[in-house]
């Protein structure tokens, strides 16, 4: 146990830095990191257990961050620990600087989570820890964590936060512990002022130990850690009441802590004084960027600490290695993110079905043969037809988690966030359903996992107007335009943020799925249809989906028009085209399950496909946008301009023109 006068000089160090980041940069949010700098400077010398010379150890405890603009918080912190320079925390939110103004996942560096939209990081931080009991439940004490996380009260305030304490109460997760950090003051007000909800009674009616502390005192911190460590039937959050700017004095030498000016911009601008307030937290106002000598040899303790820590627990894994091989060589390929040999050519689907169903044929496959694959869906496995994977497994209930199925319950973001923390957990496949519709819920946390290139695999269904009786409510439009953006928009790596498929038929669904297992770098929307959709033309080279678009039917070297489409509509194309031949036109049909995959093709390839200047018609049970890119100048595309109306979908097709009828008045039309 180090004394209160060595933890409070180190938290200290911890303010300097944060404060003096932000100063530099002349934007930044000091404030709350110099409020949280004793909380996590308590963690990660003396609590956090990880490899400091192998970062990406699997049995490692994980840090999710949630209030991302305490980033300076936490980049000082690892600085302590040798993770980032002097010389890179000088640089914050600078280009091309490694400490942005929000932290961008970097394992190596510490950094467990992207964080910045409030609510999401302590959620992904409840992912991890379903993670970690899932691969408890199959590799025993190898795979002993403690997932901690740190929130705010912007966090808390976050809907997010509702779904995140109500699953993680639920499910028992006695391996996670969050701190809150309770300053009172938020971005541009008071907490009083936009809240009186009692946080400590709300925590504990969803089963989770609730801890009150000084969240400033170092002692206290510990205790309440180690009373949380010893916990074995809820999640613990530790409720630190802290002062926001804590050590902030103006230039008369009058306190100037808790004040709400600190919270989102330099102290300087705030109406403290940076130099007298660096003076008061024991630095050097003139040469504010050190690590003091006695909090440096705190942190080279804590490295040989951990050295020994963790060499004990290499060895305890050797040995369960050995007498467990199988075991062992198991876990080793969950954490490889290879993905299993699926015999995709083997799955059987039935032809004119639903997308949908298609998609749980292939799922109840994978079932079995992906043993580190999770699903879960929101309330609605019976219907986005997940429960083709829940029928060859269980659902994770407290104490159990040897299925491999999450009931998230009505709660699509909570259930996009969680999924996303299970693979930044890493070892396990994670894919969620629910309607499509709904995934406006869950476009914050989809932005994020393509942020993050993870790839959590989506699934939607009910993709377009022919949810039918349920109306516009339920029918989605836009939607499919807005998940569409992602593939036009790079990630860091300069590849498609996003891939995002909508099989035209059984068949195609299954390739999609394929698609969806092999893509291991970004997220993938798979979009499948409520009703029965007509199987693709007999000879389809299904195979050439993987390519984005491809030719269906009609491959005439000069068509007079190329019809194109994806998912239900082809079939609808096919239909039509069947009228127009009669007219001795010349057709090509081109499926468009990705229109961003059709896009990474070569130029010849695309031109094979949909040569330039050719006459284009295009259909869509979405907005024409959807298409008008590889419609082009001399194309037209038939799409919706309305939300919808009630109906049973049939009626709908006839009433909104989505008819073979139609495809033969507009594509006449055009010509």
């Amino acid at each position: 146990m180090n004394d209160s006068k060595l933890m409070n000089r180190a938290a200290d160090n911890v303010r300097i830095l944060a404060a003096s980041m932000v100063e530099k940069a002349k934007s930044g949010h000091p404030g709350g990191a110099m409020g949280g700098a004793d909380f996590v400077n308590v963690l990660f010398s003396e609590f956090l257990e990880y490899d400091p010379e192998n970062p990406k150890w699997e049995g490692r405890d994980r840090f999710f961050l949630d209030p991302g603009h305490m980033s300076p918080m936490l980049y000082s912190v690892l600085a302590l620990t040798g993770k980032y320079t002097i010389e890179e925390l000088m640089q914050f939110r600078q280009w091309g600087s490694c400490t942005p103004g929000h932290p961008e996942v970097d394992v190596m560096r510490g950094i467990e989570n992207t964080s910045g939209p409030l609510g999401q990081g302590h959620t992904y931080a409840v992912g991890a820890a379903i993670a970690a009991k899932f691969l408890k439940a199959r590799f025993g004490e190898v795979m002993n964590q403690t997932i901690y996380s740190f929130i705010s009260d912007g966090g808390i305030q976050e809907e997010v936060s509702q779904g995140a304490g109500r699953l993680a109460g639920h499910l028992g997760l006695d391996n996670l512990i969050m701190f809150y950090d309770s300053n009172d003051v938020q971005l541009s007000t008071d907490t009083y002022e936009v809240t009186s909800e009692d946080i400590a009674k709300k925590y504990e009616a969803w089963n989770w130990n609730v801890l009150a502390i000084n969240g400033n005192d170092p002692d206290e911190i510990r205790k309440a850690l180690t009373a949380a460590k010893a916990e074995k039937e809820r999640p613990t959050i530790i409720i630190g009441k802290t002062i926001m700017g804590k050590g902030a004095v103006t230039a008369e030498l009058q306190n100037f802590e808790g004040k709400c000016s600190t919270h989102g911009q330099p102290l300087s601008a705030s109406g403290a004084s940076f130099d007298e307030t660096i003076k008061n937290l024991g630095g050097d106002p003139t040469n504010p960027f050190q690590i003091f000598p006695e909090v440096q040899d705190l942190y080279n303790k804590r490295a040989a600490e951990l050295k020994k820590i963790v060499a004990e627990k290499y060895v305890a894994k050797a040995e369960w290695a050995k007498a467990n091989p199988e075991l062992a060589a198991k876990l080793e390929n969950f954490f490889s993110g290879k993905t299993p040999e699926i015999d995709w050519a083997g799955i059987q689907q039935k032809a004119g079905i639903p997308t949908r169903g298609a998609s749980a044929a292939v799922l109840g496959v994978l079932a079995t043969k992906v043993e580190n694959m999770i699903c879960s869906s929101a309330d609605l496995s019976n219907s986005d037809k997940t429960d083709g994977f829940l029928n060859k497994t269980h659902a994770f209930t407290k104490g159990d988690f040897s299925g491999a199925f999450l009931q998230a319950g009505v709660a699509e973001l909570t259930m996009a966030c969680v999924c996303i923390g299970m693979a930044l957990h890493g070892g396990v496949i994670v894919a969620c359903g629910t309607f499509f519709v709904f995934s406006d819920y869950m476009k914050p946390a989809i932005r994020m996992a393509a942020l993050m290139e993870l790839p959590v695999k989506f699934i939607w269904s009910h993709d377009a107007f022919r949810v039918g009786e349920d109306g516009p409510t339920h029918e989605p439009v836009e939607q499919e335009a807005q998940i569409r953006l992602m593939e036009k928009l790079k990630n860091h790596s300069g590849k498609n943020s996003m891939l995002v498929l909508r099989p035209a038929d059984s068949d195609e669904s299954t390739i999609a799925w394929k698609l969806a297992m092999e893509n291991t770098c970004t997220p993938t929307g798979l979009i499948f249809s409520r009703q029965n959709v007509a199987n693709l033309p007999a000879g389809t080279n299904y195979a050439e989906a993987a390519k984005g678009a491809y030719i269906v039917a009609g491959s005439d070297e000069n068509p007079d028009v190329i019809l194109i489409a994806s998912g239900s509509e082809v079939s609808t194309l096919v239909a039509g085209a069947e009228l127009l031949r009669k007219d001795g036109l010349k057709l090509r049909i081109v499926s468009v399950p990705s229109e961003g995959l059709f896009r990474n093709q070569s130029k010849e390839y695309q031109e094979s496909i949909i040569p330039a200047g050719a006459k284009v018609f295009g259909l869509t049970a979405g907005l024409p946008v959807n298409l008008e890119g590889l419609a082009g100048a001399n194309g037209k595309v038939f799409g919706l301009e309305s939300f919808g109306f009630s109906a049973p979908f049939k009626v709908l097709d006839e009433k909104l023109g989505f008819t073979a009828e139609n495809v033969y008045n507009q594509v006449k039309a055009m010509l």
